[in-house]
């Protein structure tokens, strides 16, 4: 008997905007895998959405490996039932002028950022899609040919973290910029493939938050915290594309940063 309660898998939620997304789906009634290569940190992660009285599994992987990421999702799918929702949230920003990067640099930053969300993706992408099959079987079976009312979503959501960089990049950040790029491209064109089976896609891509990620790079002296968004503003926009108002905006990346006043 597949499982009511509504699940998530969270990429990147050690810390940042994924643990932040990862709460704020806990609160809201999800029940949510959170995957990251630091086991310790996930399990912090994982106490902290327990107390909310929320499930939570932690799944220690590297999204840059495939081989990882499919068991990784096969893990989350038996242990928890079903997946209504995939973030993608890892990420790695080291700041290196284009011509200094090695290749083996290139790599780690291109894969961490761009090719896991591929990886993810791909296998989430069975799951989802089987879901929305058997969610329309059971509709016509209990209302013939009634239409599905427009405000059900029938075949799962998947977010993508990009970033303002991928339109307006920051010196140093080439390689980055190039990978945030590529995920806005990839997000439109699975939201076109899913369409079909109720499958939603969406980026995010915000300017400087406050996370530990941000802080390797730009020190309080130099960015300070109020003339930068919080991982919270980051999560509530992703639960709007989830379950909001922003939910029938599948393929569109949003750009986000604070307006000082």
């Amino acid at each position: 008997m597949p499982s009511l309660t509504p699940t998530a898998i969270v990429t990147g939620a050690a810390s940042g905007i994924g643990r932040a997304i990862a709460l704020a789906l806990a609160k809201s009634g999800y029940a949510i895998a959170l995957v990251g290569r630091t086991a310790a940190t996930l399990e912090q992660a994982a106490t902290e959405i327990h107390k909310l009285g929320a499930t939570a599994l932690a799944i220690p992987a590297d999204v840059s490996n495939s081989d990882q990421v499919d068991r990784m999702i096969r893990h989350a799918h038996e242990k928890l039932g079903r997946i209504d929702v995939l973030v993608n949230a890892a990420g790695v920003a080291p700041m290196i002028p284009t011509p200094d990067i090695t290749p083996a640099q290139w790599h780690e930053i291109i894969d961490t950022n761009l090719s896991s969300v591929f990886y993810t993706t791909r296998a989430v992408w069975p799951i989802l899609r089987n879901q929305h099959i058997q969610f329309v079987a059971d509709h016509r079976t209990r209302s013939g040919d009634a239409p599905i009312p427009r405000n059900v979503t029938t075949g799962g959501c998947i977010i993508n973290i990009s970033s303002m960089a991928a339109r307006d990049p920051f010196p140093g950040l080439g390689a980055y910029a190039v990978a945030k790029s590529g995920v806005n491209m990839l997000t439109q064109v699975t939201a076109r493939e899913g369409e079909p089976f109720g499958i939603r896609t969406f980026a995010i891509a915000p300017a400087g938050v406050e996370t530990p990620m941000f802080r390797e790079l730009l020190t309080p002296d130099q960015v300070p915290s109020d003339q930068i968004l919080r991982p919270e503003d980051v999560a509530s926009l992703a639960l709007d594309f989830i379950q909001g108002s922003l939910r029938h905006s599948s393929g569109e990346t949003l750009y986000l940063q604070r307006h000082i006043n």
